[in-house]
């Protein structure tokens, strides 16, 4: 039932834009629209019907996860698209314009022009997935239980002399263990002056007491993403640490009661921003206050000074993660995934924010 709410707002956009059908390649959209979780498919949605095309290695699971009429290729997934559109008699084909690689939009313009099929519609497909569905939700709420499951084991699991990697590797087999599907991205583990780097993978760097440990991770559960940054002290935190860690931490708890329906993405970003740069740091927050998570783990809306989200919307789902970061010194985030709801929002990852110093 999903599917078919979503195969109809699709075609809402395929009539607007006077199109007949469109092609999907992109693989989360692949999944949205059809439940298929598979790779090297295409689906063609018509204005009346559906279709997913795929080899024999993926034919039996398109039948049990899919409704849509299955096309097994075995000459190729792009001539084999051709041949198909040709059958349908589609005058004008919409194509993915951010996921359809460039050699295959030459080798499809090429055939389709044959056949004198318009082949000139770009569609961005992202805004339909930016509000949530209650199943969407659940999964999400799913994947987040997850991570923080595993934030929870690995403040018992750290200690000084530890490197960076065996922190990563420790939470990803944890997350396995309960259920994930993979790690969300690559896993951040960044301590000590390390943690200035915003996206500072884990490295065999050992981590020595006193230092800050930022670690930004998340679950995949059912093709669905999480998204947590939490940063912790092994050993007694010194004074301007505990002082970074609190604007940042007041600066996430602003940003909470600022995410709320009706508001654009800049308004969100702005305040905290503000206080951050009141608190004397603003050179040093240089990333957007938050973004969206769903089978992506970067998607819309955006919560930044230069976010195109005009208007949050209930049911979205939103990082929100405020960081400071100090060259030569180190750096501080923390993040909730959070939940637009009809009056506010709520803070679906639920770990701890307050500063935690491993003795």
């Amino acid at each position: 039932m999903c599917q078919n709410n979503r195969i109809e707002k699709l075609r809402k956009v395929l009539q607007a834009n006077y199109c007949d059908a469109i092609l999907i390649s992109k693989e989360e959209n692949l999944h949205y629209f059809s439940g298929f979780t598979g790779d090297d498919t295409f689906l063609v949605i018509t204005l009346n019907d559906c279709f997913l095309i795929t080899d024999s290695r993926y034919t039996k699971q398109a039948s049990e996860q899919t409704s849509f009429t299955i096309i097994e290729q075995k000459t190729g997934l792009l001539s084999k698209t051709v041949e198909l559109i040709k059958k349908l008699n589609i005058n004008s084909l919409a194509f993915e314009g951010n996921a359809l690689i460039f050699n295959q939009y030459n080798y499809l313009a090429k055939n389709l022009i044959d056949i004198e099929v318009d082949f000139s519609t770009s569609l961005d497909l992202t805004e339909l997935r930016i509000i949530k569905d209650e199943n969407e939700i659940e999964l999400i709420k799913k994947a987040i239980n997850i991570s923080d499951e595993a934030y929870s084991h690995i403040l018992k699991f750290v200690k000084a002399g530890m490197s960076e990697q065996e922190i990563a590797t420790e939470l990803e087999y944890f997350m396995r263990k309960l259920g994930s599907e993979r790690p969300a991205f690559t896993t951040i583990v960044a301590s000590g002056v390390r943690g200035a780097l915003p996206h500072g993978v884990a490295t065999d760097k050992l981590i020595n007491n006193g230092e800050f440990v930022t670690i930004d991770f998340g679950a995949v559960y059912k093709g669905y993403h999480s998204d947590i940054t939490r940063t912790f002290c092994v050993g007694k935190a010194s004074d301007r640490q505990k002082e970074i860690y609190d604007i940042v931490l007041q600066a996430q708890l602003l940003g909470l009661k600022e995410i709320a329906p009706n508001k654009s993405g800049r308004e969100v970003d702005f305040p905290v921003r503000e206080y951050i740069k009141n608190a004397g740091y603003g050179d040093f927050f240089g990333h957007g206050l938050g973004h969206g998570v769903g089978l992506e783990i970067h998607e819309l809306p955006r919560l930044s000074p230069l976010s195109p989200t005009d208007k949050l919307k209930e049911n979205m789902i939103v990082t929100n993660e405020p960081g400071i970061y100090v060259p030569d010194f180190g750096g501080v985030r923390i993040e909730d995934t959070v939940l637009v709801t009809a009056n506010g929002c709520q803070a679906l990852t639920q770990s701890d924010k307050r500063l935690v110093e491993i003795m």
